[in-house]
């Protein structure tokens, strides 16, 4: 593309975003003012890819509708959870009757043992359960309780994986912080630094040199075992089956971060998908249906380790409240009689296969990555293995993209670096219409 058409293209972006978008800009000014950045949640400001953040007023099946009236083809579903769509009818039905007796008690309910039993019932790592209000939480305990577990300080991740926002977890971390070109936190003390390892992620050699090293201190390796926090990138084979054999030789927890594959990959996980027993999940996103909900489960001998019964303390007023566990109930219903892993494969394979054709065709570096119903688009020529990889593909050329299907109704994560979601609520037709909105930008370059 030549810098004039380049130039013509942003002027054209803004211009559009400055008519349609009047309203979605005036709350922002707002937003500002209140909220730090204008936003809750750091990638929700757009900085990855320019531009004022839309304000969205309501969703219904694929689509999102923003405060102007303009209509989205949703590919983000709230960043992963709403796998049957916006508000379908059986989910608002069943948080409607769960409201009407309370929205919180703050005591046990008929409702979170129903979700736990669908969980134990769909995963068998999971022989207990502990709920929380979000997937952070759920990692930062399950870190805790490994910790706890093995008497041991030490952690291992993965540069480019994201497990949520808490100290120990913010080094070298992916998704929001990769985003805003923040491999460290700042606020993270020094030493609580030094017990994490950030290792590159399918590397064997550096997990084995890892533990090598400080085989006696490691208390647990923590792992997307499909990283979609850096975009899509699958374990290469062998990877997951490597890090389950190294654990157990050094008796170190192995902890799944399931957050987005739990109930997205298949209905038992990632780990049915990829037949890998973890010592510990963490769940939560679809666990939710929309609702802010998390929880980590393993066996009975670890988890007894938190209290009550155990000296690991973790508490939580929210947790298990009805109104989100009855979301995730009615969810994980539905996906346990639907089963529709098959059909969002195939449709999303479709989608991807139309924009593959279509990037050859103009000649553009694109590189599809997806499992299941989980993908990204990487503008490379290069396969991506792990967070370096990720960096080397074109993220001006992905804002470019961003910005231009934003212009036909199409949403796509505001950043490379995030995964794209597909829903049981996407047709046929409507990904027809993706297809061809992609085509169209793919022929702008």
């Amino acid at each position: 593309m030549t810098p004039f058409l380049l130039v013509e293209m942003k002027v054209k972006i803004i211009y559009n975003f400055y008519m349609l978008n009047s309203q979605s800009k005036a709350y922002f000014k707002r937003a500002e003012r209140l909220f730090v950045g204008g936003v809750n949640s750091p990638v929700r400001a757009f900085g990855a890819v320019g531009g004022t953040p839309v304000c969205m007023r309501k969703g219904k099946g694929a689509w999102l509708w923003d405060v102007d009236g303009n209509r989205y083809l949703d590919f983000v579903l709230s960043w992963g959870p709403l796998i049957l769509g916006h508000a379908r009818k059986e989910v608002v039905r069943a948080v409607k009757r769960a409201v009407t007796f309370g929205a919180s008690f703050g005591a046990c309910s008929e409702l979170e043992l129903e979700l736990a039993e669908l969980l134990v019932s769909a995963m068998p790592s999971l022989e207990k359960v502990r709920f929380v209000s979000s997937g952070t939480e759920a990692v930062m305990t399950a870190i805790r309780l490994a910790r706890g577990f093995t008497g041991k300080d030490k952690i291992i991740k993965f540069i480019g994986c994201y497990h949520g926002h808490s100290d120990s977890l913010l080094i070298k971390a992916g998704s929001g912080a990769a985003t805003m070109g923040i491999p460290d936190s700042a606020g993270v003390p020094k030493g609580l630094a030094q017990e994490t390892l950030a290792l590159p992620y399918n590397d064997f050699s550096a997990v084995r040199s890892a533990f090598q090293k400080y085989g006696d201190e490691i208390a647990a390796v923590l792992v997307e075992p499909l990283a979609c926090n850096m975009g899509v990138v699958p374990p290469v084979p062998g990877y997951l089956e490597f890090l389950r054999r190294i654990t157990r030789r050094y008796k170190a927890i192995l902890i799944f971060d399931e957050v987005i594959t739990g109930f997205r990959l298949s209905f038992g996980g990632a780990q049915e998908y990829y037949k890998i027993k973890p010592d510990l999940t963490c769940l939560g996103k679809i666990i939710g249906g929309g609702l802010p909900a998390g929880a980590l489960g393993g066996s009975k001998k670890v988890m007894d380790v938190l209290a009550p019964l155990g000296p690991v303390y973790q508490a939580g007023t929210l947790s298990g409240n009805p109104a989100a566990m009855s979301a995730g109930v009615a969810t994980l219903k539905i996906l346990k009689k639907e089963q529709p892993y098959p059909i969002l494969k195939e449709r999303t394979e479709m989608l991807l296969e139309r924009a593959q054709t279509s990037a050859k065709k103009w000649s553009l570096p694109l590189l599809t990555q997806q499992v299941e119903s989980l993908f990204t688009f990487f503008f490379t020529s290069r396969p991506v293995h792990d967070y370096a990889g990720a960096k080397e593909a074109d993220t001006a050329r992905y804002a470019r993209f961003f910005h231009s299907l934003l212009n036909k109704g199409i949403y796509f994560p505001p950043s490379q670096f995030e995964a794209c979601n597909l829903s049981l609520a996407h047709s046929r037709a409507q990904l027809d219409f993706a297809a061809k909105s992609i085509e169209e930008v793919m022929v702008h370059g």
